[in-house]
């Protein structure tokens, strides 16, 4: 992650921080988070059933694709200097625009759209981030992550 003095922040409100690595969505992730949260919906993890529908197989859980915008954005969000730690603050919105498919690529587009000192030390920084699908023309989703800086 990048550190800027928090002086600083307010000049890359605004702008694109860039995109991640791409991440494959394979069926073992997804049955993985079908064990973890209990959501054991066919278009998830039964491929026989799925190819039935009309995306033609399984599909990842829409939490499951929220779930990793922490990682996937580790590397992009610019936070403050001397930050002691981050916590996750919610989501403003989120919309769903497309399925990711079983062994899709995804990554995430990273916009930081607001920057601002809740309490001395505390900074809320709100982003716009798009999961995007390899080969798809429309995302994933579209979602407002908050995440509250401590310094």
């Amino acid at each position: 992650m990048p550190y800027v003095p928090v002086t600083e922040l307010s000049q890359y409100v605004g702008k694109e921080l860039g995109r991640s690595q791409w991440l494959k969505i394979d069926q073992q992730r997804i049955n993985l988070f079908a064990e973890a949260t209990g959501d054991f919906q066919f278009i998830h993890v039964d491929p026989e059933k799925a190819k039935k529908t009309p995306f033609g197989t399984t599909i990842a859980h829409g939490f499951l694709t929220l779930s990793l915008i922490p990682k996937l954005m580790e590397d992009i969000l610019v936070l403050p200097e001397g930050l002691k730690m981050v916590v996750n603050y919610g989501l403003d919105s989120v919309r769903f625009i497309q399925p990711v498919k079983v062994d899709s690529q995804v990554r995430l587009k990273v916009d930081l759209t607001d920057a601002t000192e809740k309490k001395p030390g505390q900074w809320l920084l709100k982003a716009t981030v798009t999961l995007e699908i390899e080969g798809e023309e429309k995302p994933a989703y579209i979602a407002e992550p908050l995440s509250l800086c401590f310094v």
